[in-house]
Order: C-alpha cells, then sequence, then structure tokens
C-alpha cells in the first residue's frame, strides 16, 4: 500500500510574497483569516455538542451571530452529529447485549483531529461500557518487556469497546523517527505485528484501525493556532515541535507503516482530516458502517414512587458549608 496523497508530498513549491501579485496575497490572507475562524468556532461547538438535545439545534443556531452561510453548515453538522451520536448509543447497547469485543485504533500526526473524533465518538457513551485508553511513554521496567505487554491489559472482555488515542503503532512512528528504538526493533515490530493482530481478530475482537491524513499546510495552521492560543498551549509538547521539523522523516516511516501492516485482517482505513468536522463525521458514519448491529428493545422504565416517613426530618446544612455564590 503506497501512500500518494496531498499529505505524503508534502507542501508544494511556491512562489515567495514579494513575486505573487497584491490580489493573490490578499485572496490568502483572507482564507487564511476564514480558516483560523472556523477553527475558533469549532471550540464553541464542542461546548453546544454538550448542551444542547437535537430537537433544539435550530433553535441554538439561530441565536449564533454568524453569516446564512455558516449557520447553514454549522446546522448540518449538528444534525448529522447528532443522527450518528444516536446510532452510536445504538451500537454500545448491541456490543453490550451481544457480548461483542471492539478495538479501534486512532493514529495520525500531530494535530491531525484524531482526539476530537474520539471526543464525539465518546461524547454521549457509557464510560463502562466504551473508554479510551491513552497510555504515556513506557517506564524503565516496560521498556525491558514484550512489546505489545503493557496494551494487552487494556483489551476489552465480552461487550466493551476499546478506543486507543496512539497504539503499539508508536513503534513505527515516533519511536522509530525519534530514535527511541533501533532499526531491529522496527522491523522485529513488522514481523510480529500481524501475527499479533491476526491473533487479536481470531479470539473475536473486531480490530478496526485509522489513520488520520492532513496536509502539511492544514497541520502547520493548527501548530500556530495551538501557540496563540492559551487555551489550547498544554496541547503542544516539545515532541510535537519536533515533529514538525521532521515531517518528511514522519511521511516515510508512515507510508511503510501502511504498507507493512494493511492486512486483510486489519487493514488500514485513511480518513481526510484537513476539514476536522468532515473527519468525525465520516469517521463515524464509517465506524457503524463495520457492524451489523440492531436497537435492542429495552424494558419500560417506571420511576417508582418516593417513600415518606412520619419520623423523618431533613437536617440543616450549615451556612459556612455552602459554596460561595458568585456567579
Amino acid at each position: 500500500m503506497s501512500g500518494s496523497s496531498k499529505e505524503d508530498r508534502g507542501a508544494e513549491p511556491t512562489s515567495s510574497a514579494s513575486e505573487q501579485p497584491a490580489a493573490q496575497r490578499k485572496s490568502d490572507d483572507r482564507d487564511l483569516v476564514a480558516r483560523i475562524r472556523r477553527d475558533l468556532l469549532d471550540g464553541y461547538d464542542e461546548e453546544l455538542e454538550l448542551e444542547i438535545e437535537d430537537r433544539a439545534v435550530d433553535e441554538a443556531l439561530l441565536s449564533l451571530d454568524v453569516n446564512g452561510h455558516e449557520h447553514s453548515d454549522r446546522l448540518s453538522y449538528f444534525k448529522h452529529l447528532f443522527r450518528l451520536q444516536r446510532e452510536l448509543v445504538k451500537l454500545q447497547d448491541w456490543v453490550q447485549h451481544t457480548g461483542e469485543k471492539v478495538v479501534i485504533l486512532f493514529e495520525g500526526r500531530d494535530a491531525a483531529g484524531k482526539g476530537g473524533a474520539i471526543k464525539r465518538i465518546t461524547q454521549r457513551l457509557n464510560p463502562r461500557v466504551c473508554r479510551v485508553v491513552a497510555l504515556p511513554a513506557p517506564n524503565d521496567r516496560e521498556r525491558t518487556q514484550w512489546y505489545f505487554q503493557r496494551y494487552v491489559p487494556h483489551l476489552p472482555a465480552a461487550g466493551e469497546i476499546v478506543l486507543f488515542d496512539r497504539s503499539w503503532y508508536n513503534r513505527a512512528g515516533v519511536e522509530r523517527v525519534m530514535g527511541f528504538c533501533t532499526e531491529n526493533e522496527v522491523e522485529e515490530f513488522f514481523r510480529s505485528v500481524p501475527e499479533f493482530e491476526r491473533m487479536l481478530v481470531r479470539s473475536g475482537i473486531r480490530l478496526i484501525k485509522y489513520w488520520f491524513s492532513i496536509s502539511d499546510e492544514e497541520q502547520h495552521l493548527r501548530f500556530l493556532g495551538r501557540i496563540h492560543d492559551p487555551l489550547k498551549q498544554w496541547k503542544l509538547s516539545p515532541m510535537d515541535l519536533e515533529s514538525r521539523r521532521r515531517w518528511e522523516d514522519y511521511t516515510r516511516a508512515k507510508e511503510l507503516m501502511l504498507e507493512r501492516t494493511h492486512i486483510p485482517e486489519a487493514p488500514w482505513w485513511v480518513v481526510a482530516a484537513d476539514d476536522k468536522k468532515r473527519a468525525r463525521l465520516n469517521c463515524i458514519q464509517h465506524l457503524l458502517d463495520h457492524f451489523d448491529y440492531q436497537e435492542v428493545q429495552r424494558t419500560e422504565v417506571r420511576l417508582p414512587e418516593r417513600e415518606r416517613h412520619a419520623d423523618y426530618s431533613r437536617q440543616p446544612v450549615p451556612p459556612e458549608m455552602f459554596v460561595p455564590e458568585r456567579f
């Protein structure tokens, strides 16, 4: 499997700003401002996603200070997102009811949007059924273990969905590019990972692997957004900055990873991720399409009457125990 996307090719050569016509520079500036605005709106929309229900989408968006085109696009996004999230709840119930075991891997460059997609998938699901695994760098003991050993305890039991925010493919990506492992260890990984994943599939685990693909230009823009937004600066680590410098090294590593680990039992799926919202919707729909799930019928829930006893009296809470009401 070879890469040929815009991401793989990197940025195309461009003339310097002084050589570009003034009209072209103005157009580029307007495009940059529009893209930064879309990124800011995406952060605001995340709060709305958590607060509003499907039936209130139109009313909520009508109150936003946006022009007609933006309103239409955002309304469409919300409607699709909520519809897909309702289906994810049905999938969750079906997985729990049938005892399925599901593993979903999310890989991609820094700032590719993996976390945003994971957040929208899990936003309305039961954390006891669907959980996210994001392991830190291995400690001294873990570095001496079988490479896959620290991932195995996080695999699902029956009726569980596990989403890996980065996975054992760290070895083929960041560890290799940053020199945290030897080329012999990388080669052993490539020999082992197809068999490891075939074992998982034979054991009854549904294994789905996503690579979030963004262009050189888009990653550059998102990194600038993180640098200049105090609420996002925590997302930018020294490793992220170094990965930006080594764009081409990561491209070569990614191409080899896809070529060596794209197997019939667990193929890679590439998500075009320059547009965050479309990437989320496309990924969720594709994930749902993997399963022939059915809506699980629930027994009717009836709220019982509260018991009241004559000998019970509620004790007053001392005023000094209350949180001050400053808002």
